[in-house]
């Protein structure tokens, strides 16, 4: 059975306000997400409960303020599977790996279809009127010319390609039992999640909360391929992940 995320109860207020916010226009990303789950499915708890988080990534500074933004995130999402953060350094059942970042641009080629549009009609053509006196009679007809304009519709539509600069946003979130090396090697993997985004943006920071929102609800499960998910920017789990704790 899929684990689920779970959020704490609305106010009546807050569920009215989240309601208002829904109603309007909102903008919708599609990520990409890739599970891993070394957790079988009917183990009680599913997740090992405490951790201990960190970065493996030597480029990474953890005092950095986008990297404390980024692990309150991370803890956010692994708070809503009833994880928490262990209060002995050390101790911890798991010890939580993340990285981040944005890749360097590349050249994407889409296909998109455009419509063809052409004049049509228009020219001129004549018309008979009548001819009144001056007492509101008709006493004959006479032609006149009627310039009619053209007329602009589709007539059919044609596919091009077209290179667009896309950026790739990542983030990877990673669970590994606490554990000491054995002959060199590592301890093995509990769980990972890799949430990427790519699209024209550069813009990561924005994207950060999307990504970890995309994480929270793949923790402990297999996707066992990478599989698109749509979020919507107004989602209770981003607003409940930006919250933070």
């Amino acid at each position: 059975m899929k684990s689920q995320f779970v959020f704490p109860p609305l106010k009546p207020a807050a569920f009215i306000a989240l309601s208002l916010v829904l109603g309007g226009c909102t903008t919708t990303y599609v990520v990409q997400v890739d599970a891993i789950s070394q957790v079988a499915q009917n183990e009680t708890p599913a997740l090992p409960q405490s951790y201990e988080i960190r970065t493996n990534n030597p480029k990474m500074d953890e005092g950095s303020l986008r990297y404390k933004e980024v692990a309150g995130y991370v803890k956010t999402a692994l708070s809503g599977k009833g994880m928490y953060e262990s209060p002995r350094a050390g101790q911890a059942e798991v010890l939580i790996d993340i990285d981040y970042g944005m890749d360097s641009p590349r050249v994407k080629f889409e296909t998109i279809t455009i419509p063809i549009y052409a004049q049509t009609g228009g020219g001129i053509s004549y018309q008979q009127v009548p001819v009144f006196n001056n007492r509101g009679r008709v006493v004959g007809y006479q032609t006149i010319a009627v310039r009619e304009p053209p007329r602009t519709q589709v007539i059919g539509y044609e596919d091009q390609v077209k290179p667009v600069i896309v950026y790739e946003k990542y983030l990877k979130v990673s669970a590994r039992a606490n554990k000491e090396s054995v002959e060199g090697r590592a301890p093995p993997e509990v769980w990972s999640v890799n949430v990427t985004a790519e699209d024209e943006s550069k813009d990561l920071r924005k994207y950060l909360p999307i990504l970890a929102s995309a994480t929270a609800d793949y923790i402990g499960t297999n996707t066992k391929e990478q599989k698109p998910v749509k979020i919507k920017e107004n989602a209770e789990v981003v607003g409940f992940i930006k919250k933070g704790m």
